[in-house]
């Protein structure tokens, strides 16, 4: 998606609204993706130096950051699709129909501040909380620690429901509005359509299954993360490593549904298996 987009920006030389947020999102799912990569390789075998109060900081704070991030962009999509192709004659809907285009960036630049800042105090919620867990005993009176880590992990709570709540309303508010607006105008199609197979009408059903798709798995990948959030599961468990196996697989079927729901992105990969089976004839 990423290299298919910036292509078409640089040969184009436009950058439309639809492009920057696909590449914003692209971008940060594929920087998410490396980054978790290298935590769970630190973890397993850098165990000890991962630990460490600067480096678990920075590690724990990025990671926040990017996750807020890749969030904003996915629900700037959502609100992007919902604009542009559903039918409402409320004049608000209207008035955001005529001044998405403009409206876009500073749509990303105010999500990239609003993840900025709801990953900048995490980074002194980590800090508190990896400081109170790894004091020895004896330096710190043991209510007041355990008041001082009750205080951090509740901010840290709050923080993260912030930072997932606000992206998961648009992103839900506008599939739905979507979904309602094509399944109005297929069944429209459908009462009008005589008894041939009618492309329109198969394009709509299809959209239909995509935003489903698409919105089934958003709201998958937050439960995930609100269970791992809230430490619903036990070190090592088998709980928990079902939430970050769903969490690492949910951006990649989210970029699937995009790539097979739009023929810019599905041509790449066609093309791709037809030069294999060129190459292997």
């Amino acid at each position: 998606i990423l290299v298919v987009t910036l292509s078409s920006c640089i040969k184009r030389k436009i950058w439309s609204p639809y492009d920057m947020i696909m590449i914003s999102l692209s971008l940060y799912r594929l920087i998410l993706q490396s980054w978790t990569m290298l935590d769970m390789f630190l973890v397993i075998f850098c165990d000890t130096s991962y630990y460490e109060e600067n480096l678990f900081v920075v590690l724990k704070t990025v990671y926040m950051f990017l996750n807020y991030s890749t969030l904003w962009s996915g629900a700037w999509l959502s609100v992007f699709y919902c604009v542009k192709v559903a039918s409402f004659t409320q004049s608000f809907f209207i008035w955001l129909k005529k001044r998405i285009v403009n409206l876009v960036p500073w749509l990303l630049i105010t999500s990239l501040l609003c993840s900025f800042t709801a990953a900048l105090p995490f980074a002194w919620g980590v800090y508190s909380v990896h400081n109170n867990f790894t004091a020895p005993f004896a330096m710190a009176n043991s209510s007041e620690t355990g008041v001082t880590r009750k205080d951090s992990v509740t901010l840290l709570i709050l923080l993260s429901n912030a930072g997932i709540g606000l992206p998961l309303l648009p992103a839900v508010v506008s599939n739905i509005l979507l979904i309602r607006s094509l399944w109005i105008h297929t069944r429209q199609m459908q009462s009008n359509a005589s008894g041939y197979r009618d492309p329109s009408l198969e394009a709509h059903m299809s959209a239909i299954k995509s935003v489903c798709s698409l919105l089934i798995i958003y709201i998958i990948y937050f439960i995930c993360l609100l269970l791992l959030m809230y430490n619903s599961f036990l070190a090592l468990s088998i709980g928990k490593s079902m939430c970050l196996v769903v969490m690492a697989a949910c951006p990649a079927g989210h970029s699937v549904v995009l790539i097979w729901s739009n023929p810019k992105f599905r041509e790449v990969p066609a093309r791709i298996l037809h030069h294999t089976n060129c190459h292997v004839r």
